[in-house]
């Protein structure tokens, strides 16, 4: 659900340089003198060995490594660290799963102002894991990670107007949110957006806004759009009535799983 970041590690060897963050440079001609200056405290050779141990490169792949790294470097602060270790928390990689902890290093980043730790935090409070259940606290740090222009927590907080969790329910901040994060290309954001326009909920109804909106969801692989999209042209609402498309795009979902799109496919004679 959620993967560590690795930032973008620029790794020019044969000029003997990695970038680090904050205009800091970790210079090293090869993974030896890396280990050399991260045993020496380094926090940003410390974070880099990490990510050369997550994903394997120059070493052989060990999340056990990459979490004794990551835990020096998060220890001195460093945000991506602090991430990081939430992530393998959360996965139960290199370490037991534990909620907890995840919480607990989340936490840390989410406090550095860090959107995807604000995000995953939010996630944490809606599901109730590793902390007392508690929408309030969930939209709250919705909020935060939203006014940073994250798209996964901009159409979170749109649900949750929707569906008065947390806060008042209200369809038209729903619609303002969920455009916001649709207009960044997020798919979940476009499939609701359309599913708004296809209701009338909190925009005026239109049938040829929803189909636009469920066509760049659907688009994007987005299985429920892409099912909906098909009833748009099995009914002609907002295109004109086409079995042909209806099938394509349910077939597009049951390959996916969508067990609406396999019934409709399964009644209609069809394969997927």
């Amino acid at each position: 659900m959620k993967s560590t970041i690795s930032l973008l590690i620029i790794l020019a060897v044969m000029m003997g340089l990695f970038c680090g963050g904050a205009g800091t440079l970790v210079r090293a001609e090869n993974i030896d003198q890396l280990r050399q200056q991260a045993e020496q405290g380094h926090v940003w050779a410390q974070f880099f060995l990490g990510a050369m141990y997550d994903e394997g490169r120059g070493v052989a792949q060990d999340d056990r490594q990459a979490i004794v790294w990551w835990q020096k470097a998060a220890n001195q602060g460093l945000v991506e660290a602090q991430y990081n270790l939430g992530a393998m928390y959360d996965e139960g990689r290199g370490v037991a799963q534990d909620d907890r902890q995840a919480i607990v290093w989340w936490q840390k980043a989410a406090n550095q102002g860090l959107v995807e730790a604000q995000y995953n935090l939010g996630v944490m409070y809606a599901n109730g894991r590793g902390v007392a259940q508690d929408d309030r606290q969930a939209v709250a740090w919705w909020k935060k990670a939203a006014s940073q222009d994250y798209a996964k927590a901009q159409c979170g907080l749109g649900a949750m107007y929707v569906q008065g969790r947390g806060l008042a329910q209200d369809d038209h901040l729903a619609v303002a949110w969920f455009q916001k994060a649709a207009n960044q290309g997020y798919p979940e954001a476009q499939y609701n957006l359309g599913v708004m326009y296809a209701q009338g909920r909190g925009v005026a109804q239109d049938d040829h806004l929803a189909v636009a909106w469920l066509q760049k969801a659907a688009s994007q692989d987005y299985a429920d759009a892409q099912f909906n999209l098909g009833q748009m042209y099995l009914t002609g609402r907002g295109v004109a009535q086409d079995m042909k498309e209806a099938t394509k795009w349910w077939r597009l979902a049951a390959v996916q799983g969508d067990e609406k799109a396999q019934e409709n496919l399964r009644r209609a004679g069809e394969t997927w």
